[in-house]
């Protein structure tokens, strides 16, 4: 099959950076689906590992990233029930495993969904990761319970990227929060407020921005942005007893006896923790997907693609590594095969 991968960590301009090649189709195991893949999008994680798993080193095969995709089932493990061969699936993969910049892919069942049946493949391709993301940091890390926190406010800082783009949606149409999402420019500004937001505001001057709106303090706050830039202004606008939950990561410890006198909970969140461990509910990921792929059939939730480039190649994933390693996406970037 061909693949897609590199050797070497390299700036994304180089002409090595990304290799095209072919490779052995894989073999599904016992709990696998072999999947034909017919589209993937690109998040920040795949130009982060490629920046840095092979950092003054030269593999001797090249690593194949990704970890988003769209394909049909050409075969099953034999322990394998949820999917039948011909299924369409969609899935955001497992941080450990082989990614879904090739041809095929195998892929743990318990951690895939039915694609979106309204959907295209370029359509469906952007949603797993980030979908899967937003949805367990409202309602797996914070617990959101749309019954009892209607109408609560929630600060979702970086509105227009990626996650922020469906987490805006799922707080909105799902939660039913008061969302104030952040934006600077006109265009993402826009695009916040046709996912839903009811406020957008400029992060460069947050804190006065959402007192501005009238609220003194929020109930919840998602960073999708910075953790420790953004540290002592979260703690401030956070109401007694809120909860702050983060996807980013922190380079220096996070001051966490700062939200000591309101009583605050804090989380982090990463998409992967289920697979990685192995853990004993797993399988909501398959659970989470096909949740997702009803809303998004019944019209209640709508794709965050914003731009499709077409074929498998290493000229493809360059540009859209390129386009998101500037900060200045906006939704997701698929690519059809």
């Amino acid at each position: 099959m061909k693949a897609i991968g590199f050797k070497t960590s390299l700036p994304i301009t180089e002409q090595n950076s990304f290799l095209e090649f072919e490779t052995a189709k894989p073999i599904p195991g016992a709990n696998d689906l072999l999947v034909k893949i017919n589209a993937v999008s690109v998040n920040p994680v795949d130009f982060k590992i490629r920046q840095n798993s092979a950092v003054n080193t030269v593999l001797e095969t090249p690593k194949i990233i990704g970890w988003d995709a769209v394909g049909i089932v050409e075969a099953v493990g034999e322990n394998a029930n949820l999917f039948k061969v011909g299924d369409e699936v969609y899935y955001a993969g497992d941080i450990t495993k082989q990614g879904s910049n090739a041809e095929y892919q195998i892929i743990d069942e318990r951690i895939v969904g039915r694609k979106p049946k309204s959907l295209t493949n370029a359509e469906a391709a952007v949603i797993p990761l980030t979908g899967l993301t937003a949805w367990e940091i409202l309602f797996d890390r914070i617990r959101i319970n749309p019954e009892k926190d209607k109408g609560k406010t929630v600060l979702i800082i970086g509105g227009a990227g990626g996650v922020g783009s469906i987490a805006i949606q799922l707080a909105k149409k799902i939660a039913g929060l008061t969302v104030i999402a952040t934006a600077s420019r006109p265009e993402t500004i826009a695009w916040c407020k046709e996912q839903g937001a009811d406020y957008v505001v400029n992060h460069k001057n947050l804190i006065s921005a959402v007192r501005e709106l009238g609220f003194e303090n929020v109930d919840f706050i998602l960073d999708f942005v910075d953790t420790n830039f953004y540290w002592d202004i979260m703690v401030d606008l956070i109401k007694p007893q809120g909860h702050i939950a983060s996807i980013t990561g922190s380079s220096d410890p996070v001051a966490l006896n700062k939200l000591k006198n309101k009583s605050v909970s804090f989380s982090w969140e990463l998409m992967y923790t289920r697979s990685m461990f192995q853990t004993n509910d797993i399988q909501e990921q398959h659970n989470i997907l096909n949740k997702i792929a009803d809303l998004l059939d019944n019209g209640i939730l709508k794709t965050t693609l914003n731009e499709t480039l077409t074929g498998l190649t290493a000229d493809n994933l360059k540009k859209a590594h390129q386009l998101l390693e500037s900060g200045k996406t906006i939704g997701k970037i698929a690519i059809e095969f």
